[in-house]
C-alpha cells in the first residue's frame, strides 16, 4: 500500500543519508541533542513522557507523529548508544497516513530509569502501544494493526520483541540486529559494547549466561508468529552477519514466516558501508514490503511458549521470577490453563480477553 511505502522510504533514506556522511561512525553512536529536554503537545506531533506499568518511578519519552486520518501504528526503535530524535512543534509528520511513534527506552536521554539490554526496556514499547490505544484512539484505524522497525541495537530489540510479544506485531523490519548477546560480547574484542552489556545486564556471560540468553531473540524463535523481514550486510564489522544468519537458520527449522536479504560485500564500521545504488534500491524495496499490509497474528488456542524473562500475549502475561531466567510453559486458552514446563513464575490472565 502506498502509505506504507512512503513512510519506509522516508525513514530509511534519512538513515542512509546519515551513514553516507558519517563514514567513520555509526548512526546509533550519536545522541540527538536539542540542548534541553522540552516536552510538548501540538497539532501534528507530541513529545511526551508516559509512566511505565511495570517499573515504579520510570517514565518513558515518546515522540508521537499524528496522521491526518485513522491509520495503523508503527513503533520505531533507536540504536544501542542512541536516543530518540527529539522533535519540535515545527517538525513535520513522518507520514500523514500513519500513527508513528519513536520510543526512547528507559535510561536514555529523555527517559528515566536504567537500561537493561532487552529486559524490561522492551516492555516500554508495549507500554507505548497501550498508551496510544487509550489516548490516541481517533488516530488509529485498527488497534490490531501494529508494525515494528529498528536497526542495529534496534534490530536486536526487534529480534527479542517478536518473541516476547508473539501476537502483537503484524510484521517487523529488522536491520543488522543482534540476535545473540553472548556471541556479541565475545565478538567485541575492543570493548566497544561490552561495558554497557556488563552494566545493563549486570553480569558477564561467564557469570550468568542465562541472563544473556533471556535477552537474545535467538532464544524465542519458536514463539514467533510475526512475519520478519531481516536485512544484513555480509561484511558488517560491528554487528557481524552471523547474527542474522543464525536467526534465519533457526527460524526456517521452525518453519517461520521469514524473509531475508543479505547484501553482498556491504558493511564495514558502518552497517551500510560500500552499498551500491542497486543494492540500496533492493534494500528499500525489501523494507517497503515489510511495511505493506499484513494481517494481525493469531495465537494458537493451545501450545508451548519460551518465557525469556517474560512473555506477553493478548490473553495472558507470564513473568519469570527474574528476567534473567529462561523458562517454558504449556498453555490452553479454552481451559484458561498454564503450566510451567521449565522454571517458575507468575501468570496473569487478561479478564477482558477470551478466545
Amino acid at each position: 500500500m502506498k502509505r506504507f511505502i512512503t513512510l519506509s522510504t522516508f525513514i530509511f533514506n534519512c538513515i542512509s543519508l546519515f551513514c553516507q556522511t558519517n563514514t567513520d561512525v555509526l548512526f546509533e553512536d550519536n545522541q540527538f541533542l536539542d540542548g534541553k529536554r522540552t516536552f510538548f503537545t501540538s497539532e501534528k506531533v507530541d513529545f511526551i513522557r508516559i509512566p511505565s506499568t511495570v517499573s515504579d518511578d520510570v517514565d518513558i519519552a515518546i515522540a508521537v507523529y499524528k496522521p491526518e486520518k485513522p491509520s495503523p501504528v508503527l513503533l520505531l526503535s533507536h540504536g544501542w548508544h542512541m536516543s530518540v530524535m527529539a522533535p519540535t512543534k515545527d517538525t513535520p509528520s513522518l507520514n500523514p497516513d500513519f500513527l508513528t511513534v519513536q520510543v526512547d527506552m528507559r535510561g536514555r536521554q529523555y527517559s528515566t530509569g536504567n537500561p537493561d539490554c532487552n529486559g524490561w526496556e522492551l516492555y516500554d514499547f508495549y507500554d507505548a502501544y497501550l498508551y496510544l490505544v487509550k489516548h490516541y484512539k481517533e488516530y488509529i484505524s485498527d488497534p490490531a494493526q501494529v508494525y515494528y522497525m529498528g536497526g542495529s541495537g534496534g534490530g536486536g530489540n526487534g529480534f527479542a520483541l517478536i518473541g516476547k510479544f508473539p501476537d502483537l506485531f503484524c510484521s517487523a523490519s529488522i536491520a543488522y540486529g543482534i540476535s545473540d548477546y553472548t556471541l556479541w560480547f565475545d565478538q567485541d574484542a575492543i570493548g566497544e559494547f561490552r561495558d554497557e552489556m556488563i552494566q545493563w545486564i549486570g553480569f558477564t556471560p561467564n557469570e550468568n549466561e542465562e541472563a544473556y540468553r533471556s535477552r537474545s531473540g535467538l532464544s524465542t524463535v519458536g514463539n514467533i508468529l510475526t512475519p520478519a523481514y531481516i536485512v544484513h550486510g555480509e561484511t558488517d564489522i560491528r554487528v557481524p552477519v552471523i547474527h542474522s544468519r543464525s536467526f534465519v537458520d533457526k527460524s526456517r527449522k521452525y518453519r517461520k514466516n521469514l524473509h531475508y536479504l543479505e547484501l553482498k560485500n556491504v558493511g564495514d564500521h558502518n552497517h551500510l558501508g560500500k552499498i551500491t545504488p542497486e543494492q540500496e534500491a533492493q534494500r528499500t524495496a525489501f523494507e517497503n514490503s515489510a511495511l505493506s499490509y499484513h494481517p494481525s497474528p493469531q495465537l494458537p488456542s493451545k501450545g508451548e511458549l519460551i518465557v525469556a524473562g517474560y512473555v506477553v500475549t493478548k490473553y495472558f502475561t507470564v513473568t519469570m521470577n527474574t528476567i534473567d531466567k529462561v523458562g517454558k510453559i504449556k498453555y490452553d486458552l479454552k481451559k484458561r490453563k498454564i503450566n510451567f514446563v521449565k522454571g517458575d513464575g507468575k501468570v496473569i490472565w487478561k479478564e477482558n480477553k477470551k478466545l
